[in-house]
């Protein structure tokens, strides 16, 4: 955990005086957009595989437990999640070459 930065008591920013790095004056208004703003960017879950802002789609399957475990194996081998080796296998089977 970072201890760069501690939590303190709330602080009323309209009556205090509060700066940002820049020396720019932090008021509700600023700390609102600025909230708003990192929100864009912290996305929660994994990244997308497709375009950036969209969510990838999700597909689930019934497996034998042998299958899973030789596919655990092949991706710790290979030092790939299970998601990856399954993702190539269909891609090679849609595309005819697996």
């Amino acid at each position: 955990m970072n201890h760069r930065h501690q939590v303190g008591p709330d602080v009323d920013l309209e009556a205090e005086d509060v700066r940002d790095r820049q020396g720019r004056r932090i008021t509700t208004e600023y700390a609102g957009g600025a909230a708003d703003e990192a929100l864009q960017f912290a996305r929660p879950g994994r990244p997308s595989l497709g375009a950036i802002g969209q969510v990838s789609p999700r597909v689930s399957f019934r497996i034998p437990e042998q299958t899973r475990r030789r596919a655990e194996e092949r991706a710790s081998a290979e030092g790939r999640s299970v998601s990856e080796v399954a993702r190539e296998a269909l891609e090679r089977y849609l595309d005819g070459t697996g």
